[in-house]
């Protein structure tokens, strides 16, 4: 078993995203597990330039611009209405609203501000446009067993998303 992070190895890492200014804008200390060089849900930055070669305790820091990251701002994913054409549900910041486009895809939005008269909604990632830097530590390393490898998703992945359904 080796004890740096290489393809067909399940690492386990926590992180920090942090902003342009060193802000932490969002933190996990429960480990997150993915099989290195299988997991398209994990950033190809992090798998590939970042944690490669990485050993247990060792953190490590990435860039991330928009293009490579959360993407461009997207004006497309907003929308604007007078507070009296929506619902009362949405009348308040942080209110979400799934609404479909003419293809029936799915759009989770967000009320970001309501003033004026208006409600605002967004559809963008909180990143969006942004430039932002992750610092995962890795954790742990094990060989991926062979049924992780073919699926692409660590074992422990699978139950922690499980058990999150069940809420």
């Amino acid at each position: 078993m080796s004890d740096t992070v290489a393809k067909h190895k399940v690492v386990s890492f926590i992180y920090s995203i942090l902003n342009d200014k060193g802000e932490v804008e969002e933190k996990n200390d429960s480990p997150t597990d993915y099989v290195h060089g299988s997991n398209e849900n994990i950033f190809p930055a992090v798998m590939s330039e970042a944690l490669e070669g990485a050993s247990v305790g060792e953190t490590k820091e990435i860039l991330l611009p928009p293009d490579i990251g959360y993407g461009a701002y997207d004006e497309n994913k907003t929308y604007r209405s007078k507070i009296e054409d929506m619902p009362p549900e949405y009348h308040k910041i942080g209110a979400e609203a799934t609404f479909r486009d003419e293809d029936g895809k799915e759009l989770l939005m967000k009320v970001m501000s309501v003033d004026n008269g208006e409600v605002f909604l967004d559809g963008n990632h909180p990143f969006a446009g942004k430039t932002m830097t992750v610092s995962m530590t890795v954790k742990a390393i094990r060989d991926a067993t062979v049924e992780e490898i073919g699926s692409g998703i660590a074992e422990n992945y699978k139950l922690s998303q499980s058990s999150q359904k069940v809420h």
